[in-house]
């Protein structure tokens, strides 16, 4: 389904509320820096989100760049969409569920990150089966993965969106409903999905992206249509370093990731688990011989499917992936 107005208004003032408690980069928020540049850069409080930033802090490796950071955290993918397009972001992270937005235009694709498989369908205790959802009330995060793998689990159900009762929500009023009893299920995520476990330790999944071994799931970074390719094609240098010290050094990349969220290192141990990481070469290698445009074609099949889209976009209309590889190759 396309994020309706309603979606859209009630997303900006998460967003308003998300910056009132920006953080910033690990030069305690100088983002004069002595001439850096400076760079606006969103991200989710989880470990895909974050990880690449915190070892970036943690490594000198903006400063090795000539750039300053200033950090801003979101609850989703779509609302740093919305936040490029209004020119208050420089660049953002989203999931796979939110890759409907730049296949539309609205962002450009500038580094795959991971291959994540945190989503999942959960229900109450006692509703055991995606089929037991039918005609119960659903709370998702409309446009992010949350609700690609609820529209996911529901086609591999024989069901449809209109067998059950859809309740857009943002993230956190997702959490909440569910620990209340107020939804029956949710289309959600880990960490956000252990928050609620502690509370209601009964629940069940009923449907998870590690249910499709056929489909991949990358996670992304993006910027703006109209950011300047010289700014960009540093940021990616960055973002390419940070990437193959994680794949080098996982457990260093989970300590810097905990210390970035400020949140047990535990908790971060297990949201890395469900994720898939790559080195920048191998990157660089499946987007010359047309892997990760595999890849985002099938999200784009599946978001035709959903009415997302209307047709599947060239992934090179959105993927930059030219400018990945000569960033890699400087």
């Amino acid at each position: 389904m396309r994020l309706s107005q309603r979606a859209l208004t009630a997303a900006a003032t998460v967003s308003v509320l998300a910056l009132s408690v920006t953080g910033c980069s690990g030069d305690d928020g100088d983002s004069a820096g002595g001439g850096s540049a400076k760079v606006r850069f969103g991200y989710i409080s989880d470990y895909n989100g974050a990880s690449l930033l915190a070892i970036a802090d943690q490594q000198g490796l903006w400063k090795k760049e000539g750039l300053s950071p200033q950090y801003s955290v979101f609850t989703n993918g779509p609302l740093q969409i919305q936040a490029l397009g209004g020119g208050s972001l420089d660049f953002g992270y989203i999931g796979p569920g939110a890759m409907w937005l730049p296949a539309t235009g609205k962002a450009k694709v500038v580094a795959v990150n991971t291959l994540a498989y945190a989503d999942r369908v959960i229900a109450q205790p006692g509703i055991e089966t995606i089929q037991d959802l039918k005609g119960k009330k659903v709370g998702v995060p409309a446009g992010t993965s949350g609700e690609m793998v609820l529209n996911l689990a529901l086609q591999k159900a024989g069901m449809k969106p209109s067998d059950i009762q859809k309740v857009p929500m943002d993230p956190a009023t997702v959490v909440s409903a569910f620990v209340s009893g107020q939804i029956d299920g949710a289309g959600l995520w880990y960490p956000l999905i252990d928050s609620i476990k502690a509370k209601k330790p009964g629940l069940n999944e009923v449907g998870s992206t590690k249910d499709f071994s056929g489909q991949a799931f990358p996670t992304a970074f993006v910027s703006g249509t109209t950011t300047d390719k010289g700014l960009t094609i540093k940021v990616v240098k960055v973002l390419q370093q940070a990437n193959d010290y994680r794949a080098a050094h996982p457990e260093e990349a989970i300590d810097a990731a905990a210390k970035l969220l400020k949140v047990d290192r535990a908790k971060v141990a297990a949201d890395a688990a469900n994720v898939q990481t790559m080195t920048t070469a191998d990157l660089v290698a499946k987007t010359g011989d047309g892997t990760v445009a595999s890849w985002l074609d099938g999200l784009g099949a599946f978001f035709v499917g959903t009415g997302q889209l209307k047709t599947v976009p060239k992934a090179d209309t959105y993927y930059d992936g030219d400018l990945y590889t000569k960033a890699y190759a400087k």
